[in-house]
């Protein structure tokens, strides 16, 4: 049991490292969201339809890339820089296999969905996977050290820099190349900030048996990660194969708003929480705590923004994107509740993943892929429509929550019925603000006035009742700020008075 001591420095350790990672993911997904805008208005939406099925069988490839070894490396208790130079130069050979068969592989993909210009595409955008497999060993250094600061200013860095020749190339009429070009550059970028930041250099060192340990923990996350993503972009392949590219485009741009919102807090608080939950594997009362916060958390800050997104999904979209892309708000406002359970699946994930379960952790993806690609096939074969295949996904991942929550009620006496419980009360007063938000769009306003008069009801409607009910995440965060804020003012004094 660690003493008290231990545990005020395991506080302040991940109260840092969510400030920091919260910061990246804020800063970068900020930055990420506003090139999108830009690029939407030079583009056109078959444009990004185009490079969305492309990436879709990219981000296949990387997952044999990283093949579950940098959540082995950060799971694991003992490892060594033996381990990271073995896993190091084994990512990047099977990042050199992965890119040849992606390039002779690339023409018959063409092929198949009837796209000539898919082949020099997917040539040239597959390079990725060399620096995915680099900067999966740096992110595994930085999580297991708790040093996210780093990670905030690579990440800024490479996403600015890719932005403003995303946007120039774009302005210029490379048309889709620009949207190719951003992708590259941000890898390239991203990689060469964090080998500067990050000390960790690989060492002229292999060892087989090392792999074979961490691989023993990693095959099934890699077959986990490797079904998960498949099912995940297979609604792309079906509806660029069914469809034009100008509607997978719209799907895409649709997702895209409540995908950076919850992935950007989300994915925060789960980056962190991950070596977190690591650390605390064998006190399992205490890793109880630390799941339950995190879903409540989560749930508090995600279900406002995405209730609010689905009310102000129109003027959204006009303003932002211009009305050409007006198609896409049905996908935005179902892709939002797709999305809104995300914080639940992950937290549960994870904490199964940090107790070294990940045989329940590939049981659970075959299961819940299994009734997915069931419900993907009934709404393809039965309804024939990009909307049927949108709340197909939404279906599956309210079974979903239920199935991810299952083991928990064993391994941390933490299940189904007690985390609803816990999401209950941030759910209600979110659903009440969406109804409220929802009704100023039939005032009549201008839509610029509607969008403002929204955000602020809807940010006022949500903390009054949150005060008025007491709830306990919302005291937490505040307990948070007030705490910040107070030691923000005890260091602005200490400085003062030195000087």
């Amino acid at each position: 049991m660690p003493n008290k001591s231990e545990n005020m420095l395991s506080r302040r350790n991940i109260f840092s490292s969510l400030f920091w990672k919260y910061l990246e993911r804020t800063g970068t997904q900020g930055i990420r969201i506003v090139v999108q805008i830009i690029l939407a208005r030079l583009l056109l939406p078959a444009d990004f339809g185009i490079v969305a099925l492309m990436m879709v069988f990219v981000n296949l490839a990387q997952v044999f890339v990283q093949s579950g070894f940098s959540t082995a490396l950060i799971q694991s208790q003992d490892a060594t820089d033996i381990d990271f130079s073995s896993v190091f130069y084994l990512s990047l050979w099977v990042a050199g296999v992965l890119y040849v068969l992606l390039y002779f592989a690339a023409p018959g993909i063409a092929a198949f969905y009837k796209m000539s210009e898919l082949t020099p595409v997917m040539r040239v955008l597959s390079v990725i996977l060399f620096f995915g497999a680099v900067n999966s060993i740096q992110n595994a250094v930085i999580s297991r050290e708790f040093k996210f600061k780093k990670l905030f200013y690579s990440s800024l860095g490479a996403v600015s820099g890719s932005g403003v020749i995303g946007i120039y190339m774009a302005y210029e009429g490379f048309g889709i190349w620009a949207l190719v070009w951003q992708q590259i550059t941000n890898s390239v970028f991203l990689c060469a900030i964090m080998w500067i930041t990050v000390k960790w250099r690989p060492r002229w060192i292999f060892s087989l048996e090392r792999v074979r340990i961490l691989f023993s923990f990693g095959w099934k996350l890699l077959v986990s990660g490797l079904l998960h993503a498949l099912y995940m972009n297979m609604q792309s392949l079906i509806i660029g194969k069914m469809f034009l590219p100008e509607t997978l485009g719209f799907y895409n741009r649709g997702y895209m708003f409540p995908q950076v919102i919850v992935g950007n807090i989300d994915g925060a608080i789960q980056s962190v929480m991950f070596p977190a939950y690591s650390r605390e594997q064998e006190n399992r009362q205490r890793l109880k705590q630390l799941v339950r916060r995190s879903i409540t958390t989560s749930a508090f800050v995600i279900f406002p923004l995405i209730a609010g997104l689905i009310a102000t999904a129109t003027p959204v979209v006009r303003i932002l994107l211009t009305d050409k892309w007006l198609p896409c708000v049905p996908y935005l406002q179902i892709g939002c509740l797709f999305f809104a359970l995300i914080p639940m699946h992950t937290t549960n994930l994870q904490a199964i993943n940090a107790m070294g379960r990940s045989d329940i952790f590939l049981r659970l993806e075959i299961i819940k892929k299994g009734y997915g690609l069931i419900i993907l096939a009934i709404a393809v074969v039965y309804f024939r429509s990009v909307i049927a295949i949108a709340w197909s996904g939404v279906l599956s991942g309210l079974i979903e929550s239920f199935v991810n929550a299952q083991p928990n009620k064993k391994l941390l006496d933490y299940g189904y019925l007690e985390q609803l419980k816990d999401l209950v009360p941030s759910f209600l007063i979110a659903s009440i603000m969406g109804i409220i938000v929802s009704l100023i769009q039939y005032i009549g306003l201008d839509v610029y006035l509607t969008l403002i008069v929204q955000v602020f009801l809807g940010v006022f409607v949500y903390v009054l009742m949150a005060k008025i009910f007491k709830l306990e995440c919302f005291e937490y965060i505040l307990a948070i700020i007030r705490t910040g804020a107070k030691k923000f003012r005890e260091r602005s004094l200490g400085s003062d008075l030195h000087n």
